[in-house]
């Protein structure tokens, strides 16, 4: 699913690479830039976190012409002077003007790196509904974001990976085995497909995908995500064996009748009696109006 994912040409899609302090996903990014940019795509990069030097470093090639890098690392909240992206600007207006600058007939795809800076300093409705607004606008291609998920709450986390189409989770694999991706994606039928991947990052940025981890190669990063067994320190036993179940379905139960009780209870036999009734005059009975005497 990776592969598929950086090679998509799909327009209007949201992919989130979420990592940790114990797995960075900026390698990641910039792998997505590169395809990006070998699809003769030109990439807009809000850089909040390195500097545009670090950012290109190792992306290389005519096509890093089509790289526009805006500079909001050396001053992000505007306290210079100096011509630079600030994290004011990241509104609707601001980057529709911004992707435009670009004279290409075809949509920018636009980088953010990261989407936990911005989120610092904006509320995640705000941050939520521009780039909900950006996506369903035209103004972009697609939209790849780095968050930084240990930085957040889980509620500010589940709301920007719920707006967006494919999250990326990396998490480190086993030693020497490359990293391990953990990706959900949803169609636009609202269909949700999950995956697991270990993947390396050769020099050139391209990606090359191993196999799926084993259960003992994943590191979880929050123990509490980890299934716990609510029976696993009880007392008394919960399940049954074998023998106990089929003990079990051997039992009848009070109120299952066998065929010889429903037909001793619907036919009567010899010595059974019956009661019959028969009005006399002061019943006062009416076929045409049974109710008559309830005085309705």
């Amino acid at each position: 699913m990776l592969t598929d994912l950086l090679q998509s040409t799909d327009g209007g899609v949201f992919h989130i690479i979420q990592d940790s302090a114990s797995c960075c996903g900026r390698s990641l990014l910039k792998s997505f830039i590169n395809y990006a940019l070998n699809r003769d795509e030109a990439v807009h990069v809000l850089g909040f976190e390195v500097s545009e030097e670090e950012m290109k470093d190792g992306l290389k090639g005519s096509q890093i012409q089509r790289l526009r890098f805006h500079n909001a690392h050396t001053d992000p909240l505007g306290w210079t002077d100096e011509k630079a992206f600030t994290v004011q600007q990241f509104n609707l207006e601001a980057l529709v003007h911004l992707v435009k600058q670009t004279p290409r007939p075809k949509p920018a795809t636009l980088v953010i790196d990261s989407l936990s800076w911005i989120l610092r300093h904006h509320s995640p409705s705000v941050v939520c509904r521009t780039l909900d607004q950006l996506r369903k606008g035209g103004s972009v291609r697609s939209i790849i974001s780095l968050l930084h998920a240990d930085m957040h709450h889980r509620g500010t986390v589940g709301s920007v990976c719920q707006l967006a189409t494919s999250v990326i989770t990396v998490a480190p694999g086993m030693e020497g085995d490359g990293t391990v991706a953990k990706m959900t994606k949803r169609s636009r039928s609202g269909k949700v497909v999950q995956d697991e991947e270990i993947f390396m990052i050769k020099g050139d940025f391209t990606v090359v995908t191993q196999s799926r981890p084993s259960p003992t190669g994943l590191r979880l990063a929050d123990p509490e995500e980890q299934e716990m067994d609510p029976t696993a320190k009880l007392t008394f036993n919960l399940r049954l064996s074998d023998a106990e179940r089929k003990a079990r379905e051997k039992l009848s139960l009070p109120f299952v009748f066998s065929k010889e009780k429903k037909t001793a209870l619907l036919h009567s036999g010899p010595g059974s009696g019956k009661i019959h009734y028969e009005p006399d005059a002061n019943d006062d009975f009416d076929e045409e109006d049974p109710d008559d005497d309830l005085d309705l």
